[in-house]
């Protein structure tokens, strides 16, 4: 008489919850076995979906509600349903990072952060959302030897550098879950693959531009945040990196210019907004540097940001000029609206000055 094989006895979980964090842009092989090490720990696992509400860009191709859905289709519906999603925005801002996944985690969980087992990859760097939960416990797991691709960035550069869909797919192959490759190969050949490509190209030839200085470089830019009779003062973007988002007025420092001439001059050749100086000088309400190290996908740019606002005056007339598709005014309560239309963190800038999202 044949005999079945006895079921495996899974041991019971350790833990109520437990938290992994990532971007998952894609979802690797090892992503899933962090996050299936999760659920063997703990009767319930909170996925921390980082860079939530991100432009789509080759840094971001999907939202977080893609990988979401791409994390619970590769896993056993059993294990997809005892998931929660944290979707968690960088803010710039250590602290408000970490307040938010605090926040999330006890919104979620309803548990202390610090009963909340972390389940991070041994040699992963951390974000600075951990920073709420120093004091929770910690499984550290090793790294797969299978010879995987690690760095996300260099498996979008495989997918995105593909001189045929099938030759793409298939060097990604090795590394992707299943239901990601799929996914990945439902886009090629769309409007919103090419349109990545394109970008991923251009940011290409920069850094490649930029490959025989003998140090990394470090750009400075500045950017202008104008607030007149409840409107900001946006532009459009009209090329590459960011091709059609939007962005506040501004660029690269001038040799010859201080900062704020520099604002200024990019205010005007932007949108063709004149004011004298001295009216300027009096709308300026504050400066403020934002320098997070992945801020820009150019490379390590360091922003000085100026907020001018200009009182209850009539609108003045602007325009979209030199790399500037459009110059439009957009009313303040709107703009927590367009948050995943904006060009690299210049949402983050606004709301550092505006208060945009909830505290």
């Amino acid at each position: 008489m044949p005999t079945t094989a006895p079921h495996p006895i899974t041991p019971p979980a350790r833990h109520a919850w437990a938290v992994c964090a990532g971007h998952f842009q894609p979802l690797r092989r090892h992503d899933l076995a962090l996050i299936r090490m999760a659920l063997h720990q703990a009767h319930r696992v909170v996925v921390v979906l980082a860079g939530a509400w991100l432009a789509r860009s080759p840094a971001h191709p999907l939202g977080w509600g893609e990988r979401a859905d791409l994390i619970r289709a590769s896993l056993p519906p059993r294990d997809a349903e005892r998931l929660r999603f944290l979707p968690l925005r960088e803010l710039g801002d250590a602290g408000r990072n970490a307040r938010a996944l605090r926040d999330g985690l006890a919104q979620l969980s309803g548990e202390s952060p610090e009963s909340v087992l972390r389940v991070v990859p041994a040699d992963g760097p951390e974000g600075d959302w951990w920073q709420a939960m120093a004091e929770a416990p910690v499984l550290r797991i090793a790294p797969s030897e299978d010879g995987a691709v690690s760095d996300e960035a260099a498996l979008r550069d495989l997918w995105f550098n593909a001189d045929s869909p099938s030759r793409g797919l298939a060097r990604l192959a090795p590394h992707l879950a299943p239901e990601t490759l799929s996914a990945l190969a439902g886009l090629i050949g769309t409007d919103r693959y090419e349109a990545l490509r394109a970008e991923w190209r251009t940011l290409r030839q920069q850094r490649e531009a930029w490959a025989v200085a003998p140090y990394p470089p470090v750009f400075v830019t500045v950017d202008a945040v104008v607030r007149c009779a409840g409107q900001v003062l946006l532009i459009r973007r009209d090329r590459h990196p960011g091709a059609g988002l939007l962005a506040l007025p501004g660029g690269f420092l001038e040799q010859q210019d201080t900062l704020l001439e520099s604002a200024l001059r990019e205010v005007q050749e932007e949108t063709r907004l004149e004011l004298p100086r001295a009216e300027w000088r009096a709308a300026l309400q504050g400066v403020s540097v934002f320098d997070a190290p992945g801020r820009s996908q150019r490379g390590r740019t360091i922003t000085h940001a100026h907020f001018f606002d200009l009182g209850q005056r009539p609108l003045p007339v602007v325009r979209g000029d030199d790399d500037a598709r459009e110059a439009l005014w957009v009313a303040q309560p709107d703009l927590a609206g367009l948050e995943e239309q904006f060009f690299d963190d210049h949402f983050v800038v606004l709301d550092h000055f505006l208060h945009l999202l909830p505290s």
